[in-house]
């Protein structure tokens, strides 16, 4: 067993606390602090938190650098000697933060699965990316983070699928288990984007005939919300709404986000692990996961996913299919949480 020292959002509906989850489950002892509480800290309970937040995104957190410093210097100082410390997300943490990390004479490991080295974050890594190069080891998701973390001067990159997670992402039992209100034909469990295009691409299918419900935050920002707003279900789900809307509906579409460079995103594992039948946009990722039309579907554009998802809506069998072959072949990948922490933690021989 592992002491962990872990610093990330601990809000119970993140991926960050899923993790810590999975390491506490894998039998080490996780600590977990939230980097977040320290802008918070420093506005108080008033109402300018989100102006504050905001500020720090945009200037790359560098303004706040000599406070997380010294918060972290209390941690270390008020804290069993750890074995690792996992840092998760990572953007409050510059060089000098690392710095005190690094003093506690353990390896330090970032995990991102955010694009750290891209560019539609805009300022906001802009004080991790100088440090990569004192983490012991850094895990990414994609390709090109990868090559750029190492040109950054990371010395150990690692890049790993995304991961569901084994206990928050498990199915019902039963069907009769999932709310009524969470059943449906087509369903898109996302946020509206300005530049993505989202909502045109969900109109599109709307015109096709596609029966869909759409579950997600800031859908009545989108130019086209009149015309979307009949197929809008209700706000961001977690926990287990967001398994009963997956699994409670026949066919789960998966979108990309074009800013973050994505592949493949959280819903291409979530949801056949969840019980769902994965309809997600064609990439080279994705047809190395899954095997088309056998594992998941997959379209390059609007009109073929209309089309994939009015065909399956009259073919009950072949969706079962799909479903029920997804679901074996994400479990047979082994890319759960604790999947992911038993493999970063074995390259530094923590069993």
């Amino acid at each position: 067993m592992a002491t962990i020292l872990y610093f990330g959002d601990q809000s119970p509906k993140s991926t960050s606390a899923q993790r810590a989850e999975a390491l506490k489950r894998l039998g080490h002892s996780v600590t977990i602090h939230n980097p977040f509480d320290t802008i918070a800290d420093l506005v108080g309970p008033m109402g300018s938190y989100r102006w504050f937040a905001a500020f720090h995104y945009r200037t790359g957190y560098r303004f706040m650098q000599t406070k997380v410093a010294q918060w972290l210097r209390n941690i270390l100082k008020n804290t069993p000697a750890p074995d690792l410390i996992w840092v998760d997300s990572g953007e409050l943490f510059g060089v000098g933060c690392l710095k005190v990390l690094k003093s506690a004479g353990c390896p330090v490991i970032l995990y991102n699965v955010d694009d750290p080295t891209g560019h539609r974050d805009g300022r906001r890594f802009e004080s991790m990316l100088p440090a990569l190069s004192l983490y012991d080891l850094v895990v990414v998701v994609r390709r090109e983070t990868e090559a750029e973390c190492v040109e950054l001067g990371a010395k150990q990159v690692l890049r790993v699928l995304r991961s569901y997670d084994e206990i928050a992402h498990q199915p019902f039992p039963q069907e009769s288990h999932i709310p009524a209100q969470y059943k449906s034909d087509v369903v898109f469990i996302g946020t509206w984007m300005p530049n993505e295009k989202r909502d045109e691409f969900m109109l599109e299918l709307l015109k096709q005939g596609v029966p869909l419900t759409i579950w997600g935050s800031r859908w009545e920002k989108s130019p086209h919300w009149k015309a979307l707003q009949g197929a809008y279900r209700g706000n961001a789900l977690g926990g287990r709404d967001y398994v009963a809307a997956i699994q409670g509906a026949k066919i789960c579409l998966g979108l990309l986000s074009k800013g973050n460079r994505d592949l493949h995103t959280q819903r291409s594992l979530e949801v056949p692990y969840a019980g769902g039948l994965l309809c997600a946009e064609r990439t080279p990722e994705h047809q190395q996961i899954y095997q088309e039309g056998r594992e998941a579907v997959f379209w390059s554009d609007a009109a073929e996913c209309a089309r994939v998802c009015n065909e399956l809506l009259q073919n009950e069998p072949l969706r079962e299919s799909i479903r029920q072959a997804g679901a074996q072949k994400v479990r047979a990948l082994r890319v759960g949480h604790e999947d992911l922490g038993r493999s970063v933690l074995s390259e530094f021989n923590i069993r």
